[in-house]
């Protein structure tokens, strides 16, 4: 078991070139894939309703024969609040507590992002005005994985924004609903649910059928083929990331319960072989502290070998010099999660400049954010928290640029215009300025 995950030192020689090992993670792309996702977008955008029934049926396994309509993979909203009032009310109140606060959340950050104008002396206006899109899709995944946390996290912010429609595509393999995401739809606002997944759903929502409407733009995670699907109808729909593996990672200064470390580790682990968690801490007793917590809670995880296997491949545990060096090294890493347990965690996450959700303190477990804090759980992943952000009510908004020239304003900007546009050589631009001045 000692050898199980990796052991790291950050005043080793060698320790950033086995650091960027440990991380480097690359999308692989299987030809295999590809030619059928391709194969799939073509042939949806060709033959539309037909082609997406003939692959839903055969990957999803549709009983009775499959469905011979759109309509019959439709949920309605009777359905949707049937389904929430038939889970037990320990699940209905959770989901209402979660949906709540991420109602709150994303209220909160639309009003931050509201347009601005601001008038000249010579009475120009100029400003932004934001408004949302019309018609976005949400993609859940759906069989053995079913995520109603997801639907929350993917649907509340898209309504927040004032998206009026909001279609939600999840495929049902063998003919199985799962309850808490229907439950979570009716809960979030979400206008139609249609059972449908994998590549055709993608090709659906983004070019359109006979009964579904083309979205504006996609978002939400899938498996191998939605990820190439969602890549290759980028510029025709708009899309909010390409996942890769989940992520924590640990600054610990040692003050931590090691087991609730250890089980923190365990949290992003558990999702497939390839998360990653990592803990830096410049304490090597309780880095040993840790690991015998990790030895001694494995064996009671349902899902210990995929935690294995994961902490085996792509875990470690570092020491560095100090928590301002975990600090920098964390900046490199641009973890989806970062969880900071200090004793004084302001002071550390003040020096943070890359990390797609930071939690703070002892008690911010990074679980709370999956569920039920408010923030959204849709985070950069694979370092790129470097440049990009967790899905928020801006994905779901647009911006306008307001442009009102005074006749004042005219003779002093057309005659900037006007000799910039001789500069180009475009003499029309120029002239069209020009006229305009007196």
């Amino acid at each position: 078991m000692n050898a199980m995950i990796t052991k790291l030192d950050s005043s080793q020689a060698d320790f950033k070139q086995r650091l960027d090992t440990l991380l480097a993670f690359e999308a692989s792309t299987d030809d295999a894939i590809e030619n059928a996702v391709s194969g799939i977008l073509a042939d949806v955008k060709q033959r539309g309703d037909a082609a997406v029934l003939e692959y839903t049926n055969r990957f999803d396994r549709i009983p009775n024969g499959g469905a011979t309509s759109i309509a019959a993979l439709e949920i309605s909203q009777e359905e949707m609040q049937a389904a929430l009032a038939a889970i037990p009310d320990a699940q209905r109140k959770a989901l209402e507590v979660a949906a709540h606060r991420v109602r709150v959340f994303h209220e909160r950050q639309k009003q931050e992002l509201n347009g601005f104008t601001y008038t000249e002396p010579d009475g120009t206006v100029l400003g932004q005005r934001v408004t949302p899109l019309d018609r976005v899709g949400i993609y859940v995944p759906g069989g053995k994985a079913a995520y109603p946390s997801s639907v929350l996290m993917n649907a509340i912010p898209a309504h927040v924004a004032g998206v009026e429609e909001i279609i939600m595509v999840v495929p049902t393999p063998d003919g199985v609903k799962n309850q808490m995401v229907l439950a979570a739809a009716a809960i979030a606002g979400v206008t139609r649910v249609i059972t449908i997944g994998g590549a055709q759903a993608v090709a659906a929502l983004a070019h359109g059928t006979e009964t579904i409407q083309a979205v504006d733009k996609i978002v939400g995670p899938g498996n191998a083929y939605v990820a190439s699907a969602k890549r290759r109808v980028f510029g025709v729909v708009g899309i909010d990331m390409i996942a890769g593996p989940s992520e924590i990672l640990i600054v610990a200064d040692g003050t931590t319960d090691p087991d609730w470390v250890a089980m923190d580790l365990f949290s992003q682990a558990e999702h497939d072989e390839l998360a990653q968690a990592i803990l830096l801490c410049p304490d090597a007793d309780y880095i040993a502290k840790v690991e015998a917590s990790i030895e001694k809670l494995l064996p009671q995880m349902p899902r210990q070998e995929v935690i294995r296997t994961s902490l085996g491949d792509r875990g470690a545990l570092i020491k560095v010099r100090d928590m301002d060096e975990a600090c920098a090294i964390a900046n490199s890493i641009a973890a989806e999660h970062l969880e900071i347990s200090a004793v004084e965690p302001q002071q550390w996450a003040d020096k943070i400049r890359h990390a797609g959700a930071m939690f703070l303190g002892r008690f911010s477990s990074e679980s709370l954010g999956d569920y039920c804090c408010g923030p959204n759980h849709v985070l950069p992943t694979s370092r790129t928290a470097r440049f990009s952000s967790p899905l928020g009510v801006y994905d779901f908004q647009k911006r306008s640029s307001i442009i009102y020239v005074s006749e004042a304003g005219a003779q002093t900007l057309g005659k900037v215009a006007a000799e910039l546009a001789y500069g180009e050589g475009l003499q029309a631009h120029a002239r069209s300025a020009e006229l305009r001045i007196k």
